[in-house]
């Protein structure tokens, strides 16, 4: 009865993943779809603690399970409520990697159970999904700690002459050890095991290392992908529906978006897989400095410009997150609108630091869901638009993807902001994007730069626009 109950639950469960989940691809419904999951893992894992049993016996072991699940609650409640935007990129970069950490330690603790059971035969399948979580766990905790050092500037770029090849050996040794340990087990397994538990993190690490620039959303998206496989691989492990379903889900979610990652990036999946990342990636060379100076333009001359246009485009970026000016961004646009001018958004697939991140932003400030436009959508309108208004993307609307070949950046599809009448840039300075390049927009006809804090500056602005 027990046994029947347990798995209605986690049918539930397997369905409420997936509502959610569809749910999450939209941005009205993406909170509530944040809800509904949440309600069916909370679900599993109740229906798991009281319901599941082994050779007739219950889980038992209450008091360390409730305090487990106290403790994560707990850190896990105070990180959401206290991470500012800016570095939600680096929180979902820590918590995957504790997901990957997860699926490699029920590996660990599988496999020290088989080294310690005689006499009974090891399905080599069994043994398979064994090493297959502890390799694809380990290069996601790894891989995401690397990730999350980098994004909070705490870990620098490291490369070296040969990494790629480096990273392919490991890789081989890793496979082939596996193989050797699936298919022979020897009695020294446990050495090989640990090995290739080693080898998996330092793959991880040496994985993550060599990314630099604006490629930190491929990673994110990819090492999402890899801890859904590894879950996966626990659902096979213990025979759980709703663990093997999430997993698949995640998996596959995660895969998903790295390929249209890859597509904003003009990068090949095979590239991403190799860790083929980095300037050196693209270009066939260091980008040449830009040539040019620059012009600026005042307050009240971007209030008048702004007030008088029929169409503005804003384009959010990074600088926008640093300066938490989504809200005063959100009061520009309905003063505009007020006085008649049509006001939408330009979101490029990888702006900021991870996929939808600008999405989340200026969700946060209410802006309606309508006017954030894809940079296909938003490319065709730019030949109409009077004013484009860029608060910190940098690398996003950068020319040299498109007419310099050495750039780091170049072929990455970018938004073609230069079709419009007149373009201002918001920066605190002019030095370079993520990707330390300059940045060839600056110094074309049409643009004009206006420094400040975004915040301070959207600020003025409006008071500006109040006073014409």
């Amino acid at each position: 009865m027990e046994q029947n109950l347990l798995t209605l639950i986690y049918l539930i469960s397997s369905v409420t993943f997936i509502v959610g989940l569809k749910m999450l691809s939209h941005p009205a419904t993406a909170r509530n779809g944040n809800f509904v999951a949440a309600f069916g893992m909370t679900i599993a894992i109740f229906g798991t603690i009281f319901h599941y049993q082994e050779e007739g016996r219950h889980l038992g072991n209450y008091p360390w399970i409730f305090g487990g699940i106290l403790i994560g609650a707990v850190v896990g409640t105070l990180a959401a409520k206290r991470v500012k935007m800016t570095a939600m990129p680096e929180m979902v970069s820590l918590f995957n990697g504790m997901g990957g950490a997860c699926a490699a330690l029920i590996s660990l603790v599988e496999f020290d159970h088989l080294s310690h059971t005689d006499g009974v035969s090891v399905e080599p399948g069994f043994l398979l999904i064994i090493v297959l979580g502890l390799i694809i766990g380990s290069v996601s905790f790894a891989g995401s700690i690397i990730a999350w050092g980098k994004l909070n500037g705490s870990i620098k770029d490291y490369s070296f002459k040969g990494q790629h090849i480096f990273n392919l050996l490991l890789l081989g040794v890793i496979i082939g050890l596996a193989v050797y340990l699936i298919g022979w087990m020897p009695t020294q397994s446990i050495v090989v095991f640990y090995v290739i538990f080693f080898l998996s993190l330092l793959y991880g690490i040496f994985f993550v290392f060599p990314i630099g620039g604006a490629d930190m959303p491929v990673v994110i998206s990819l090492l999402n992908s890899f801890t859904g496989v590894a879950a996966a691989c626990g659902g096979f492990l213990y025979e759980n529906k709703v663990m093997l379903t999430g997993g698949i889900l995640v998996g596959a979610a995660g895969t998903l978006l790295t390929i249209l990652m890859c597509k904003a990036m003009n990068r090949s999946l095979t590239n991403v897989l190799i860790g083929s990342f980095g300037a050196s990636a693209v270009g066939g060379g260091p980008s040449t400095s830009v040539q040019g100076t620059h012009k600026e333009i005042s307050l009240s001359d971007t209030a008048v410009l702004m007030s008088y246009a029929n169409k503005v485009f804003i384009v959010p970026g990074y600088g926008l997150a640093v300066a938490q000016a989504q809200h005063a961004c959100h009061e520009l646009e309905k003063l505009l609108e007020s006085k008649g001018v049509e006001v939408k958004y330009a979101i490029h697939p990888v702006a900021g630091r991870m996929p939808g991140h600008m999405n989340v932003l200026l969700a946060e400030a209410d802006v309606p869901y309508d006017k954030l436009l894809e940079m296909e959508q938003a490319n065709e309108e730019f030949s109409t638009t009077d004013v484009v208004l860029i608060l910190g993307a940098n690398d996003v609307v950068n020319p040299a993807a498109k007419t310099d070949p050495s750039s780091p950046i170049y072929g990455m599809p970018i938004l073609d902001v230069e079709l419009a009448k007149h373009v201002i840039v918001n920066k605190r300075s002019m030095k370079p994007g993520y990707a330390g390049i300059e940045n060839e927009l600056f110094f074309r006809p049409k643009t004009s730069m206006l420094f400040g804090d975004a915040k301070k500056v959207l600020q003025d602005l409006v008071a500006e626009i109040k006073n014409l």
